[in-house]
């Protein structure tokens, strides 16, 4: 089913957060219960650090490409559009320019903005975020893209590019990590926060609008 409504897209964002939210809590519990030997804790810890990594990179690659379908269906006309989600209609069309460097692709691009921007807008959405190997600075490309604002996240670059995705390679990778359990609570609990404050943002920005132009932009 398309994402068409408000509705369709909180429900689908709540569902995606619930079932991660249960499972990184399952094995939370695992591990403060302590029941295990000292060699199987260090194993579980290490386990939840590429767990939490999986989630955190799986619910932002689904959240911000429902987004995108959300506002794809919505079908406005380009100049209704906020200015990050023009640039990516355009995309498409900037990128099979530079590759061919074709007058003629050119010459339609500068025909788009001088006669057609008052058309429905057609953006490609399906799996057009990737996020693969989830650093800081590939988030922030993701928020922008969105037409989000990023502030929300800067104090976090530390901990998403060294206290979760570094110690998720070096884990992936086969090297020896120990983990401290007090950081990997702290890990746990502010990968949850991120999740949530992303959902919530999406949530926030859909019901009002943001990606759409204010009234004063579209009026000369």
């Amino acid at each position: 089913m398309k994402i068409r409504t408000l509705e369709q897209l909180s429900d689908k964002l709540a569902e995606e957060l619930a079932w991660r939210k249960i499972e990184l809590s399952a094995l939370k519990a695992l591990i403060d219960a302590k029941s295990f030997s000292s060699g199987k804790q260090k194993a579980l810890l290490r386990s939840g650090i590429t767990m939490l990594y999986a989630h955190w990179e799986g619910f932002i690659k689904v959240a911000a490409n429902s987004y995108l379908e959300f506002v794809a269906m919505q079908s406005l006309p380009y100049n209704q559009l906020s200015k990050n989600f023009i640039a990516l209609a355009m995309k498409d069309k900037l990128d099979q320019a530079r590759e061919t460097n074709k007058a003629t692709i050119y010459s339609e691009i500068a025909e788009f903005f001088i006669t057609k921007l008052s058309e429905r807008s057609i953006i490609k959405y399906e799996n057009r975020i990737t996020t693969s190997n989830l650093s800081s600075s590939v988030f922030r490309e993701i928020v922008c893209t969105l037409g989000l604002n990023y502030g929300f996240y800067q104090s976090k670059e530390v901990l998403i590019d060294k206290k979760l995705l570094e110690k998720r390679n070096m884990i992936a990778h086969g090297n020896y990590l120990d983990i401290d359990e007090q950081q990997y609570d702290e890990l746990h609990t502010q990968v949850i926060q991120i999740m949530d404050d992303f959902r919530n943002q999406i949530d926030n920005c859909a019901a009002t609008k943001h990606y759409c132009q204010s009234p004063s932009l579209n009026n000369p």
